[in-house]
């Protein structure tokens, strides 16, 4: 599991910075478990030149969904073996795994960011690992404004703020670190973790 992690702090470090609120180390692994699976497929046009490789590529990601969903996973690959043991022990769906890599498909053919397949799926998903499920609501906003503000659209992500953290003040305080990274942080705090902490405590409502 430490290869993942670091794979994680390599490809994602605000993900992997959120993941250390967590205490329980099973629970960490988990979600870590999940990012180096989105890892894995955001690395994929870095390392073919043509689409249809890079779909061929997804193709196989998506194939393998059937072994993680049916507790089969591809023996010897440590993203798949510790995929499939979350998904089995959360109840996670099938469905938002499906819809991230059709969006990658969709963008290695030039389409618009799915935003809800890219960041809200995902997220809500960090959240059930967390908090368990009936929390899916409460983050679309956040994952929205996550990916608006990845995609270069600051004013329509500043604009769902309100909203986002309205809908963030009835999340539970376990699935934080599954939104902590989409929040809007201020920039006055000294350093990353202090930035996290603020937010969290202007989310429930604490500042």
């Amino acid at each position: 599991m430490a290869a993942l992690d670091d794979q994680v702090r390599e490809a994602d470090p605000d993900r992997w910075l959120s993941s250390r609120f967590v205490a329980d180390e099973r629970l960490r692994a988990d979600l870590i478990a999940l990012y180096a699976f989105e890892a894995e497929l955001l690395a994929i046009p870095t390392r073919v030149t043509q689409p249809l490789l890079a779909e061929m590529r997804y193709a196989w990601w998506a194939e393998q969904m059937d072994g993680v969903f049916s507790g089969e996973p591809r023996l010897g690959h440590p993203v798949l073996e510790a995929l499939t043991d979350l998904v089995g022990r959360h109840a996670l769906d099938r469905a938002p795994f499906d819809a991230l890599i059709e969006a990658h498909i969709g963008r290695v053919h030039g389409e618009a960011h799915d935003l809800d397949a890219f960041y809200v799926g995902p997220m809500q998903a960090a959240a059930q690992v967390l908090a368990g499920p009936g929390h899916a609501a409460r983050i679309i906003e956040a994952g929205r404004m996550r990916g608006l503000a990845q995609t270069g659209r600051a004013e329509e992500a500043r604009a769902l703020r309100p909203a986002a953290n309205r809908a963030l003040k009835a999340l539970p305080a376990q699935a934080f670190p599954a939104v902590a990274h989409a929040a809007l942080i201020r920039s006055d705090a000294p350093e990353p973790v202090k930035r996290l902490r603020l937010t969290w405590a202007v989310l429930r409502g604490r500042v």
